[in-house]
């Protein structure tokens, strides 16, 4: 049985069924034409939909460990098939991966996985080892290397992105344009990646005001 939380949850979006009819019947068309494709982690304190405060049907969004996109023929084909629907039959006009602070994912890469135990997820983050592995060779501080690792793996997914035919032809025709955020949990801060300057800036910086920083040090 779901937890209370839940069932309150539920008990409340019924009473608002009545208000939200038009959306609801317009949602229940074969005319699902969402233009944008999410790319998050599934860490439940990254509610994509939540903070962009958008109605259901307008984000097509796919989770997974550490927002990964494994690359083009590595046999992994779940995010890969998301990818393919998205540019080749929804026509999404925009790719947007999101990393997040403290992210369990990311931090995993920090120890020897256990194969035995957890052989898929073991499997899984070495699809973002090399984003690590660039960081450890930076020569950033410890304190500072996991937001480093988190932006950088955001860079890697975009490459791995790049890697699908659909998305790299897409891209060049500028039918198709790719984005790297990262969301900070601490203070909700949404930063996006400017490969103009290569650097992190506020997405919105009237609202959330942080300095600009550079994708990496070293």
């Amino acid at each position: 049985m779901p937890t209370t939380k839940i069932l309150a949850g539920l008990d409340r979006f019924y009473a608002r069924l009545q208000d939200d009819l038009d959306l609801r019947q317009g949602l229940a068309t074969p005319t699902h034409s969402p233009k944008v494709l999410f790319i998050s982690c599934s860490d439940a304190r990254l509610p994509v939909e939540l903070i962009a405060q958008l109605d259901p049907g307008t984000l097509f969004v796919t989770r997974n460990v550490a927002n990964i996109v494994p690359p083009y023929g590595t046999g992994q084909m779940g995010t890969g098939a998301v990818i393919e629907y998205a540019v080749l039959h929804l026509q999404v006009k925009h790719i947007v991966i999101v990393g997040h602070t403290d992210c369990g994912g990311i931090r995993a890469l920090d120890e020897m996985p256990d194969w035995s135990q957890t052989p898929h997820l073991a499997r899984w983050i070495e699809n973002a080892r090399p984003a690590k592995t660039k960081i450890d060779a930076s020569g950033l501080p410890g304190a500072d290397r996991h937001l480093a690792t988190v932006r950088e793996n955001v860079l890697l997914q975009l490459e791995h992105l790049r890697s699908y035919d659909p998305v790299r032809d897409g891209e060049r025709s500028a039918a198709i344009t790719l984005y790297g955020w990262v969301y900070h949990l601490e203070t909700g801060m949404l930063e996006v990646y400017k490969p103009e300057s290569d650097s992190w800036r506020p997405l919105l910086p009237n609202r959330q005001g942080a300095t600009a920083t550079k994708k990496c040090a070293g």
